[in-house]
């Protein structure tokens, strides 16, 4: 059969003339270079439909056009130029073109004390936008990490005291005695509740950065929390975690504030928007706080 006589339906005009915001696709798998490495990932792709009058957009000429990210770095600007071929292939019917990207990649930490590492995933999406002939491009990742509650660190506190009290009644101690007692289950009769918790970091990049900051605010991030989960340790580096949520009380209210301040300082983000989301373990619901900056909203 000749091609040429192949019915192009998306191409007859429509019986409802109306515009649209969007038409592509979701969930497209492809492969994609970040940072060097080749990592697997899920793409949304989309154009508007300024023409009214027409019946649809053409959703392969999106898809082929999504080759260009299998051997080319994935930057702001390579990035931009995809979404520019997006509208070039539909000259007359769109004029703005859209790009979604998730990926997880891995990245191996190191231990707290010990030679011992392990790998991390850390959910990566990317939302970029060409409207009108203006580039816009948006980072999301998250980050987990420990939350130790401060109020039941110092109710915790109050209980040992407490039992110290009626261990010791009115003696005078030798510093032995108490060293022994605070290393035993029955003088340490209550410790603090901590959960495993969830920073979102969405940021919009400014005009001028031509990479993608990921591991940069991945470790400013965990560097401001204090208390990033660990992957393969020994008891040293348990220990050396049990420390660091010790010094790290933190209220999911003070964990959006460290997160603040530390990312307000970053020269290549034009705004931020940020969750944190502590997994309760005394509640069976969560605690969360959010902030932003710079009129910035996710």
């Amino acid at each position: 059969m000749n091609v040429a006589t192949l019915p192009d339906i998306a191409a007859q005009a429509s019986r409802q003339a109306l515009p649209l915001d969007w038409v592509g696709m979701c969930g497209i798998a492809l492969p994609i270079l970040m940072d060097g490495k080749r990592l697997s990932a899920k793409a949304d792709v989309g154009v508007s439909l300024d023409d009214g009058a027409a019946r649809g957009i053409h959703m392969s000429r999106l898809y082929l056009a999504l080759e260009t990210l299998e051997n080319e770095e994935l930057t702001p600007a390579s990035v931009q130029r995809l979404l520019e071929r997006f509208l070039q292939s539909h000259e007359g019917l769109s004029n703005n073109a859209y790009l979604n990207i998730h990926v997880e990649p891995l990245l191996k930490r190191p231990a707290l004390v010990s030679a011992l590492a392990g790998w991390k995933a850390y959910p990566i999406s990317i939302f970029a936008s060409l409207k009108n002939g203006m580039f816009h491009v948006e980072l999301k990742i998250d980050v987990n990490y420990s939350s130790t509650c401060p109020c039941s660190a110092a109710l915790a506190r109050q209980l040992i005291q407490q039992q110290f009290v009626e261990d010791f009644p009115g003696k005078q101690l030798e510093s032995a005695a108490v060293l022994e007692w605070l290393g035993s289950t029955e003088g340490i009769v209550a410790t603090p509740h901590s959960q495993r918790s969830t920073a979102q970091i969405h940021v919009q990049l400014n005009e001028f950065v031509d990479e993608f900051p990921t591991l940069q605010l991945i470790d400013q991030a965990e560097a401001a929390l204090g208390t990033a989960v660990q992957t393969a340790v020994k008891r040293a580096d348990e220990q050396a975690f049990a420390l660091a949520n010790g010094q790290n009380l933190m209220f999911c209210e003070d964990a959006a504030r460290r997160l603040h301040r530390t990312f307000k300082r970053n020269p290549a983000l034009k705004g931020f928007a940020l969750k944190v989301i502590h997994a309760e373990s005394l509640h069976a619901h969560d605690a969360v706080a959010q902030s932003s900056w710079n009129g910035f909203r996710a």
